[in-house]
């Protein structure tokens, strides 16, 4: 037995308003996500050669696109709340109750990605590596936005760290309240946001500490992201209990992290005989070849008329 009052409380209310206007908490964490993402980028851009708003430049594709390959993934995996049985189509768009499928987020942030790197003349997979660590760290704070809603918590559970869900009214943004004005506690859960949350913590320092100490060559820091994920999230999903579609017994999304997984794992591969660990380009101050390798240090420096920018001028070799 554990003590009464041991468990992880969740909040009661996840909308506030301001005059008139609501402010959603769900929405905060993810704008407060995609901040951190762009700074984090940012960052890791200028080690890359580039300059820090090209993160930014990037991020007005990347982010549309992400919210939209989001809800998009959702919808098409979990159909039922806007085309089943008393569904409602037009919630499809209601986006602030929630319903943000990470991978759908991904492969289509990542269209955007390209498209933002091709406008900019930014090498599609050296933003991919800048920018790995910023979207776990991204989706680690996404994720309370899912604390603040009551919602995707795992089974029932008697751990001293119980998560404590209320009944939830989505279009409210509260819990549901008895007769006495009480809110109603719907029972005690595993905390799979929270677990999620640190998940993500570990891949964004495993990736970083990686990168520092072997300096990975271009693609690496991406494609390990991509391979250690679904790792993490597939112990997740096995651990929800929220309603999902199914495929052989599994739910549809342990199948998108299996598949996630392969591809990770193959790109890990591929990139690494194509750029050997201690290979980066471009080099702040040098001007990149096109197989990735650096100018050699005893060649004649070029003249002021012949020296190109640190970004490739020409299209990118390795999207």
């Amino acid at each position: 037995m554990i003590a009464e009052g041991s468990y992880f409380p969740s909040p009661t209310v996840g909308v506030f308003w301001l005059g008139p206007f609501p402010i959603r908490m769900y929405a905060l964490c993810i704008l407060a996500g995609i901040v951190l993402a762009i700074w984090v980028t940012g960052r890791r851009m200028e080690d890359r050669g580039y300059q820090r708003e090209d993160a930014l430049n990037v991020a007005w594709w990347a982010v549309p696109f992400g919210i939209v390959g989001g809800r998009i993934y959702n919808v098409i995996t979990s159909p039922q709340p806007y085309f089943g049985k008393h569904g409602n189509p037009w919630d499809a768009f209601a986006i602030w109750h929630g319903g943000l499928g990470i991978w759908g987020a991904i492969a289509i942030g990542a269209l955007g990605a390209y498209i933002g790197c091709r406008r900019n003349n930014i090498r599609f997979l050296d933003f991919a590596d800048a920018g790995a660590p910023g979207v776990v760290l991204a989706q680690a704070l996404g994720r309370w936005g899912n604390y603040f809603n009551n919602e995707l918590h795992g089974r029932t559970t008697d751990l001293p760290w119980r998560l404590k869900i209320y009944e939830w009214d989505e279009t409210a943004g509260h819990a549901v309240k008895d007769s006495a004005g009480h809110p109603i506690v719907k029972g005690y859960f595993q905390p799979t946001f929270l677990y999620e949350s640190l998940f993500c913590l570990v891949i964004a320092l495993i990736v970083v500490w990686l990168d520092r100490r072997y300096r990975l060559g271009r693609g690496k820091s991406f494609f390990l992201y991509v391979t250690l994920y679904p790792i993490g999230r597939i112990w997740m999903e096995w651990m929800r209990n929220d309603p999902a579609n199914h495929i052989l017994g599994q739910r549809v999304n342990v199948w998108v992290c299996v598949l996630v997984f392969i591809g990770g794992l193959v790109g890990l591969v591929i990139n690494a005989r194509r750029h050997p660990d201690g290979e980066r380009e471009p080099i702040p101050g040098s001007t990149p070849t096109d197989d990735g390798a650096q100018p050699d240090a005893a060649a004649e420096d070029p003249s002021p008329a012949q020296a190109g920018p640190v970004k490739d001028p020409g299209p990118p070799h390795d999207n």
